[in-house]
């Protein structure tokens, strides 16, 4: 059983079943530049909160390598966020204060107003990979599901090619679920890996 934190921000509740630290596998299958990457992984992914409107995202994963052996593959850090708007109560850009304090919390009926055409709410989030590449997804939450595909995908110089990415998490019979598809190496946007994801204790 997952209980609410009672400081949650009203702007993370429409994402408040990620929170928690997440372990579990997954596969990878893939293939492109004449390649097929296939195998198991381990997952460990964590969602917190430090009071302000985002989530703070971090995941790292090894391939499995059999006799309990682990090779790391790339790890992430990220933020996840209503889309809204920036206020002048809002701080920002860089470290400038909000123009104006906020004269009360915004609340669930703030965050209501938000509401979509499809009755879910939109999100963003931005990632970033220790790998070179960054990505700014758009997309939806809608009750225990998550829908985004990448806006933009930035690479460094020596970063590996990379264009464009969906992925998609579920909250289901208490298991976080996700896949994630990607356009990489020349390839065309296809399944790339999935995982079932565990709370960690």
């Amino acid at each position: 059983m997952f209980d609410l934190p009672t400081d949650l921000p009203a702007d993370l509740v429409p994402l408040s079943w990620l929170l928690g630290v997440w372990e579990g596998t997954g596969v990878i299958d893939y293939e492109a530049d004449g390649h097929h990457f296939a195998g198991e992984f381990a997952h460990r992914v964590s969602f917190s909160h430090d009071g302000g409107d985002a989530l703070n995202y971090a995941a790292s994963a090894w391939l499995l390598t059999g006799d309990e052996g682990r090779t790391p593959l790339v790890a992430e850090m990220g933020f996840w966020r209503l889309s809204r708007p920036a206020a002048p109560e809002d701080a920002g850009p860089g470290l400038l204060p909000p123009v104006r304090p906020r004269e009360r919390p915004r609340t669930a009926d703030d965050v209501e107003g938000l509401r979509n055409a499809e009755d879910g709410f939109d999100i963003e989030a931005s990632i970033v990979h220790a790998d070179g590449v960054s990505e700014l997804y758009l997309g939806q939450v809608k009750g225990p599901r998550i829908d985004l595909a990448t806006d933009a995908v930035v690479r460094t110089a020596g970063a590996k090619p990379y264009a464009a990415a969906t992925r998609m998490l579920g909250y289901v019979d208490g298991h976080l679920l996700w896949a994630w598809d990607i356009a990489a190496l020349g390839g065309d946007l296809a399944s790339h890996a999935s995982a079932r994801l565990a709370r960690a204790e």
